[in-house]
């Protein structure tokens, strides 16, 4: 509780946003909307038997969304005449979900009109798919505003997977995000899928004098090879994270120690002490990892410059 109190009271300076950070709190819809936990948790739960890929989508979705100008819901913003959206940058292509955060707003919406934010259903919806997936549960503060601006362009801003240690610190610092939080949220990879093209660098010309990222384990990186060939024309071919990619384990930390994971970013968490050691701590330990991924999940949805309670997530009022 004391961590929470802190985060809730960090001045938190949010990336290209100018709004100051907005006071979050545990019981924001006690008395507006009380049941909206549950209406944004069971349209989750719907769309993950139907599909069991929507947990990934909707953790990824909120923290491309935390990381361009807070968790403000821009990334749910559709493009509209000259300005083309956060959705529709190229490092936001391949995501995939939103349907799930507007049937679940239609839902609250009815429920109790104009009261709460996509901001928070997409918050609330990420927690549900690390629940669903078998991974922790936490109380989150609410009362985000959603925002009114979302660019393409700003999307360049969301750390790559081809990013060295340095530059996943400066990422995350950015954002008043320690180490400590860069790996434990790293550990979301231990859900979900990537394209070859995330990790396409270290299976081929990876430098002048390796072909293959020499950190990459030699029979990972071959069926790598096999399943990405050089003329890829298929759109969607690619890997699971993980071996259990629809289950939230510490599985991927252990991969890492191994040079079987898919990006650069990951394998990088192994040339810094700090991260090391955190790696190999999580690696070691499934509930230190999700007692770390927690805290940091709070911290980094706390983040917020939003200005208003959109009707519609994909417009702005």
């Amino acid at each position: 509780m004391a961590l929470l109190i802190a985060v809730l009271t960090l001045v938190l300076l949010v990336s290209a946003s100018t709004s100051p950070a907005i006071a979050l709190s545990l019981n924001h819809y006690e008395k507006t909307c009380p049941d909206v936990e549950s209406i944004v948790a069971k349209a989750v739960e719907r769309a993950t038997m139907k599909d069991k890929t929507v947990p990934a989508a909707l953790l990824r979705m909120h923290f491309h969304d935390c990381f361009i100008r807070g968790c403000d819901a821009s990334v749910l913003l559709y493009s509209k005449g000259n300005n083309k959206a956060e959705k529709d940058g190229p490092a936001n292509l391949s995501l995939h979900g939103f349907y799930v955060i507007e049937n679940a707003k239609k839902e609250v919406e009815a429920a109790c009109p104009g009261v709460v934010s996509c901001a928070d259903i997409l918050a609330f919806a990420a927690r549900d798919a690390v629940v669903l997936s078998g991974g922790p549960t936490w109380e989150l503060p609410k009362g985000r505003k959603d925002g009114r601006t979302s660019k393409a362009s700003e999307t360049i801003q969301l750390p790559a997977p081809t990013f060295n240690i340095s530059q996943l610190q400066q990422s995350f610092s950015q954002r008043g995000l320690s180490m400590d939080d860069l790996v434990a949220l790293s550990g979301g990879h231990t859900i979900g899928f990537s394209h070859c093209s995330s990790f396409q660098n270290r299976i081929r010309n990876f430098n002048a004098t390796h072909d293959i990222d020499p950190t990459m384990h030699p029979s990972f990186a071959a069926s790598l090879r096999n399943v990405c060939p050089i003329k890829n024309k298929a759109k969607n071919t690619g890997a699971t994270m993980d071996p259990s990619s629809t289950a939230f384990d510490n599985t991927y930390f252990k991969l890492i120690l191994q040079g079987k994971t898919l990006f650069s970013s990951d394998q990088a968490l192994l040339t810094n002490p700090k991260t090391k050691g955190l790696v190999y701590k999580f690696a070691s330990s499934k509930q230190s990892f999700k007692k770390a991924f927690v805290n940091s999940m709070i911290k980094m949805s706390s983040l917020n410059g939003g200005q208003e309670i959109r009707k519609d997530c994909r417009v702005v009022n």
